[in-house]
This record gives C-alpha cells, sequence and structure tokens, in this order.
C-alpha cells in the first residue's frame, strides 16, 4: 500500500490550473506517485478564472517552495504565453499542460497531452500510423493532439467552434506536416474521429460531433476524464461503434511528468 503525503513545512508543492476545477483527476494519479517515490510533495487544484490567469502565474512564480504547476481548460493556450521557455513540441502546438521553475526564475513550458494521447491508444491497440483521423478542438489540448498523431504519420482534418482558430491551427502546422493536415467544416471519413473540446464536461452540452455519422468501425475517442463515458461515447456505442475513453491519456503522461520534474 502507498504511503500516505504528509504536508510539513518542508512539502514541496504543485497546481493544477483551471476553470473548472471539479472534474481534473491528475491530483489522484501524482498524489500517490509521490507517496510511490518518497517524495515530499502534494498537487493541489487551483480555480483560476481566465481574466485573473496572469496574475496568478505571476504570483505563483513568488512560491519559493513551488516546484510546478499543471494547466487544463481553458489555460492551455494562454499559459503558452505567459511561459519564459517552452519545448519543440509545445512551440508547433501553440499550447502547454505543464511548467516547470527555471533555475534562473520563470516557467519553462511543455504540452503532454499529444504523446499522451498517442501513447494510450497504442497501449489499447490502436495504431494511428496511416489513420485518417478527425479532430474536433483545436485549442489547447486539440494543437497538442493533432502534432503528435501527426508526428505519428496519421492524416489529420481539424474542426472548431471557431472557424478560425481551426485554420490558424493548419496553417501554423501544415509547412511541418505537408499534405496531411486540413481544416474542415465537420467530420468527414474516418479511421478515427476524436473530441478534443470541453463539450460534454457539463450536462446538456452539445455533441461536437454525432457518432452516427460515422462510418461502421470507426473508432470514437474523447479526451475528457469525468465523466468517464461522455454522452459522446455513449452515442457511440448506442451506434455500435467501438470507443476510447479519457483516462489513459492522463494515466500514459505520469512518466512523462516525471521526468520533466525530475521526479526520480
Amino acid at each position: 500500500m502507498d504511503s500516505v503525503n504528509v504536508i510539513s513545512g518542508t512539502t514541496r508543492l504543485y497546481a493544477v490550473l483551471g476553470d473548472p476545477v471539479t472534474q481534473v483527476r491528475a491530483p489522484a494519479l501524482l498524489n500517490p506517485l509521490f507517496a510511490r517515490l518518497g517524495r515530499d510533495a502534494v498537487l493541489v487544484p487551483v480555480d483560476v478564472a481566465p481574466a485573473r490567469l496572469a496574475d496568478a502565474v505571476r504570483g505563483l512564480t513568488a512560491v519559493r517552495n513551488l516546484d510546478g504547476l499543471l494547466v487544463t481548460v481553458p489555460h492551455k493556450t494562454a499559459c503558452r504565453v505567459l511561459a519564459d521557455r517552452v519545448t519543440g513540441a509545445a512551440a508547433l502546438s501553440g499550447s502547454v499542460n505543464a511548467l516547470r521553475r527555471l533555475p534562473e526564475g520563470g516557467w519553462e513550458g511543455a504540452n503532454f497531452d499529444g504523446e499522451g494521447f498517442v501513447r494510450g491508444l497504442r497501449t489499447a491497440g490502436h495504431e494511428p500510423r496511416g489513420a485518417t483521423v478527425c479532430l474536433a478542438g483545436a485549442g489547447g489540448a486539440g494543437s497538442a493532439i493533432a502534432v503528435a498523431l501527426l508526428q505519428a504519420g496519421a492524416r489529420v482534418t481539424v474542426w472548431d467552434a471557431d472557424p478560425d482558430r481551426a485554420g490558424a491551427l493548419t496553417a501554423r502546422l501544415a509547412p511541418h506536416f505537408p499534405g496531411r493536415l486540413a481544416a474542415a467544416p465537420g467530420h468527414v471519413d474516418a479511421d478515427l474521429a476524436v473530441n478534443a473540446t470541453p463539450m460534454g464536461l457539463r450536462p446538456g452540452d452539445p455533441l461536437p460531433f454525432d457518432p452516427a455519422g460515422l462510418r461502421p468501425g470507426t473508432l470514437v475517442a474523447d479526451i475528457i476524464m469525468s465523466p468517464r463515458c461522455t454522452a459522446l461515447l455513449r452515442t457511440a456505442l448506442e451506434a455500435g461503434l467501438p470507443v476510447h475513453y479519457g483516462e489513459p491519456m492522463l494515466a500514459e503522461q505520469m512518466a512523462l511528468y516525471r521526468e520533466f520534474f525530475e521526479l526520480g
């Protein structure tokens, strides 16, 4: 059994920033990891409205026993701008989901959503190389997933409720992946259809796309982790389509977080 985290004056702090944070699963995974590793550390959720995000990140820089931040909806793109330095994948996606303190001060940003998503697919037996993917969402998580899928050898069509955002993502990435990325107004014939939008977090949210319009055998994936079986995935199952849940994307990021935050 894992030892229990005991918070004391020597405890190192990590925070996950979001709006809302009631759905975040990272504390339930990272705090047991800290305990298993014998790390005197704790991750707590921090609810920050977008209008106060810059103030919060600047303020947290002054907390000397705070070593890192995780970032969730809707702050991933904004935190890319607030980072003093970013990794290559984060620069391509234009978003971050993790920030670590730099020795000279400030933050270095990375985005592990995409690699975590692709690893989760492969662990479940779904190889993205050569697949045609329709991706709903060109925000922070969606942009990172698009990058990772393209790096894995997939062809990707991106849709977003904001067409300008989808267009900006494809314009940024197309030169790096010629002929394998396009923006489209909706989902087309695909091997994999992914929801990388927040649609489904709240009861009554509309579906990001209608699984009934997909061809038989299309894998439907949702990156939302709570609820586990979103309205999109329930509708896909009712239509006889295979589904891929959101939890593996985060679970597969644990090793990446360990390396990034130098947890041992």
